[in-house]
């Protein structure tokens, strides 16, 4: 077989098939050979090509991979220009005399902030960037890395935005296709929720936070190194007392892998890398301490006798070993960190719930009158070209036509990566209650998102809102992870909304769900290192298995540099990424339970996945760049209670989602 047809194989083939087309595979061993690069890398720029190019509708045939060789082979390029430019003006040296610049303004950004009363000039071409540079804006925006200097115009930015991203323009979300289209779908065999006939009097929803949200307000960017090496120093510790329990150890099995000896311990500790500015590889793996066991000190980590496992970065891990040189610790064996145990309830509490929600067949049947009806979503929530908002008004008719019982709105809700929000460059639309000269990014929100959820509450008073702050919301002025609820007053929203905090674990009813906005899974994928070959396959069911076994909302330690994560669509292009505050890590926490769903919110392809016997679900961006996107809708359907889990009241019983909830991916 040529060579990379079997990693190719498994890496592009479809669900059912093992094999793709000959053409095909021959189409990508070409970019492989051109550019030098493995089959998994090739798969990641794939990935990465769909996502840019906005829809789930980029099916792997001949002519998407022709496009996609293509798109690979324009970024080289592209790449390689501005290697060489940098370069020859390295050699022009910083006494030669810069040349006119094609936007007419400063060559080299000499002049920025050195007058900053002079108004700088939006980047078009021709007559229309001479004719925006002395219009005036609908009302004063000032730029934010200039705060003196004089308003900027913001329709060249529009346009810009529109024609982003190697000059494709954005689909307008009237016309995207396959609306309300399921793309994936599990427990298919239960019932889809069937509309009510009216909304119901009260609401079928007790919402419950099982999370202190009083916790969250603390005081950011206000960390102390010795707080926060103390959090990284007891997680160590607290994993080290779970595996000695689950394992029964003495306390004479562990020890300090970094100390030389002959003997074989158990060695607790956090992977970590030897060369932080790189990604994590084999080579490259360390063990970091506890002050408590190893003095805090690292050791090199060999695994060469380790048959299959995965590792991360701020990964906890026991390891069975020795280090008989004094120079590595050598493992041999991989101990497994015991699971939190499931979510139960007792069978009274249960009955009460499927009362208020109309379960009353005598005979236990599930029928969809009596299932939840929940939707979930995650930002952005409108295209990077307008403020328009279409996917959350669809999004707000889809729960008002099916009296939808909750809908969970995950940030960023008001994108400070949008580029017309991160310029300031917009309209607002007419509103009475605020002045153009003096409004806010708040004022905008209240406007623009919070009005279409005043009409969803006013057409169904017994909805429950969720609604989940992202680092990269404009309006939350907590600006790191773990990050406080969005202000419910200022925001205008209506008294059907709650606001929790980043990452908060809730209940609805008896259903314990857990959710983060920050995508923990596009990070894992990125700095994960497989030893030998992996345990499972599918990495959409590894990567939640990692936050699953580490009980964390975010297990990765340190967090992926900003410059290394997909571009933003702002005017520097770098992206927010994970401003973790390390004093406060612990609220990331799981503390005695493993939630029932994990909502985890993703760049990755939107799935639906049963892991550890947790429902596991991405619901994918309800907007992309430049189209629409998706949402995720569960059917949650009741607990039956059997004769023999009634004759035992007091005994807790397991609530068994992943076996009754139908969740279904849906295009918007």
């Amino acid at each position: 077989m040529e060579i990379g047809a079997d990693d190719l194989n498994g890496f592009f083939s479809l669900p059912g098939e093992s094999t793709i087309p000959v053409d095909i595979l021959g189409e990508l061993q070409s970019i492989m050979r051109l550019h030098s690069i493995s089959a998994q890398e090739l798969f990641y720029k794939w990935e990465s090509y769909s996502m840019k190019m906005g829809s789930e509708e980029t099916k792997l045939d001949l002519r998407t991979v022709r496009a996609f060789k293509k798109d690979v082979q324009e970024i080289l390029e592209r790449d390689t220009r501005g290697k060489a430019h940098i370069r020859s003006a390295d050699k022009r040296g910083v006494h030669a005399t810069p040349r006119a610049a094609a936007n007419n303004g400063d060559a080299y950004g000499m002049l920025d902030g050195l007058t900053p009363n002079t108004p700088r000039l939006a980047t078009t071409n021709g007559a229309s960037k001479r004719k925006a540079a002395f219009e005036t804006p609908a009302f004063p925006k000032v730029s934010k890395s200039h705060p003196k200097s004089s308003p900027t115009d913001g329709r060249a930015a529009g346009v810009e935005a529109k024609a982003f991203s190697n000059g494709a323009t954005s689909i307008p979300f009237v016309d995207r296709q396959n609306a309300g289209q399921i793309i994936e779908t599990l427990n298919g065999h239960l019932d889809a929720c069937e509309p009510l006939m009216a909304p119901p009097a009260e609401s079928r929803v007790k919402l419950t936070a099982n999370t202190d949200l009083k916790k969250f307000f603390y005081k950011p960017m206000a960390m102390y190194l010795s707080e926060g090496s103390e959090v990284l120093d007891d997680r160590i510790d607290e994993f080290m007392s779970f595996v000695q329990a689950h394992h029964n150890l003495e306390d004479s099995a562990f020890g300090n892998p970094a100390s030389k000896s002959t003997s074989e311990i158990i060695a607790v500790g956090r992977i970590a890398s030897d060369t932080p500015e790189s990604k994590l590889n084999v080579a490259s793996l360390v063990l970091e301490t506890s002050r408590r066991m190893g003095a805090g000190l690292r050791i090199p980590l060999k695994v060469d006798a380790l048959q299959n496992h995965e590792f991360f970065p701020g990964q906890i891990v026991a390891l069975r070993g020795i280090n008989a040189s004094g120079e590595y610790f050598s493992a041999r064996e991989v101990l497994d960190v015991p699971l939190l145990p499931p979510a139960a309830s007792l069978p009274a509490t249960l009955n009460v719930i499927n009362e208020r929600v109309g379960f009353a067949d005598s005979d236990g049947a599930r029928t969809s009158s009596s299932a939840l009806n929940v939707l979930v979503s995650s930002g952005p929530y409108t295209a990077d070209d307008n403020l328009d908002f279409e996917p959350l008004h669809t999004l707000c008719e889809k729960a008002a036509e099916t009296y939808a019982d909750a809908l969970i709105l995950i940030g960023p809700l008001f994108d400070i990566e949008h580029p017309l929000l991160a310029t300031g460059d917009f309209d607002l639309p007419d509103d009475p209650s605020i002045e153009p000269d003096k409004a806010t990014l708040t004022d905008a929100f209240r406007i623009m998102v919070a009005g279409p959820l005043r009409r969803l509450a006013q057409a169904v008073p017994s909805i429950t809102l969720i609604l989940v702050p992202s680092v990269r919301d404009a309006v939350n002025k907590h600006v790191s992870w773990p990050q406080e609820p969005f202000g419910k007053k200022e925001l205008g929203l209506p008294k059907q909304a709650r606001t929790v905090s980043n990452p908060v674990t809730i209940s609805l009813n008896e259903v314990v769900i857990g959710i983060s906005a920050q995508d923990i899974l596009y990070d894992l994928r990125r700095e994960e290192v497989v030893v030998g070959k992996s345990k499972e396959n599918n990495m959409l069911a590894r990567l939640p298995r990692h936050v699953i076994q580490q009980r964390h909302f975010f297990p990765l330690f340190p967090p992926v540099n900003r410059e290394h994560l997909p571009k933003a669509a702002t005017e520097d292009g770098l992206a927010t990424g994970m401003p973790l505050d390390i004093s406060y890590l612990k609220l990331g926490e799981w503390l005695s339970v493993r939630p029932d769903v994990l909502i985890l919110p993703s760049a990755l392809t939107p799935f639906a996945k049963v892991v550890e016997s947790v429902l596991v679900v991405n619901p994918g961006t309800i907007s992309k760049k430049r189209a629409a996107g998706t949402y995720a809708q569960f059917s949650l359907h009741p607990r039956k209670v059997t004769e023999e889990e009634h004759a035992a009241e007091s005994t807790m019983i397991g609530h068994r989602v992943f076996e009754r909830a139908r969740v279904d991916i849906v295009r918007i």
